[in-house]
This record gives C-alpha cells, sequence and structure tokens, in this order.
C-alpha cells in the first residue's frame, strides 16, 4: 500500500523516515549507518523541489494524509542533509553525549 502521493512512489522504498516528530527523525538519523542515510539521502534530495512544489498547492492545515507523509520524509531529509553533506557522520562531530528536545512539534 502506498503511503506517498502516487507522484513520489518512487520514494516509497524509504517509508521508514516518514517520521512526524523532530525527536523521532533525530533517533532515526543516529540509529542509521551512513550507507543508509546516503542512500535516503541520494533518493530524496533531487526529488526534493517536486516534493515543496506538491505541498505548495496545499494549505498547511488542510494536508492529506499521503500529503503529511511526503512533508514528513522532506523533513527526514533535512534531518540527514548535514550529516551526508559535511560531517560525514550521523552524530554532531565534538558532542559527546549531547541532545536536543523538541518540545513543541508544528501540528499539521
Amino acid at each position: 500500500m502506498s503511503t506517498l502521493p502516487s507522484e513520489f512512489a518512487d520514494l516509497e522504498p524509504f517509508a521508514a523516515w516518514e517520521i512526524p516528530t523532530q525527536n523521532g527523525r533525530y533517533a532515526m538519523r543516529l540509529s542509521s549507518s551512513m550507507d543508509e542515510l546516503q542512500a535516503f539521502y541520494d533518493a530524496a534530495f533531487p526529488r526534493l523541489d517536486a516534493a515543496l512544489a506538491y505541498l505548495d498547492q496545499f494549505e498547511f492545515g488542510a494536508l492529506g494524509e499521503e500529503a503529511k507523509r511526503l512533508l514528513w520524509l522532506c523533513s527526514s531529509l533535512v534531518t540527514v542533509s548535514f550529516p551526508v553533506e559535511v560531517w560525514r557522520q550521523a552524530r554532531v562531530p565534538d558532542s559527546g553525549a549531547s541532545a536536543f528536545d523538541c518540545v513543541l512539534e508544528p501540528a499539521v
């Protein structure tokens, strides 16, 4: 069963990244290998402009379930972009055991 709009069916293999919370996305990033992060980034980044154009046709509070999942996938892409593009590791370099908690998420 598809979880994304049909235009983005090629991203279905990355459905595990359709995570609704920042804390969940960060936990997924930390538990993923660099190969997994790179594979997700390589598949999703070239589709980002199309995904944002698709999402722009909706009011924020009126996103359907498939559009929400696409938004969450895009949010996950943001979460993995620095590890892939800059650090080449899932954790923030030289940060030890530091962590952050997001206490308020946008309501979709």
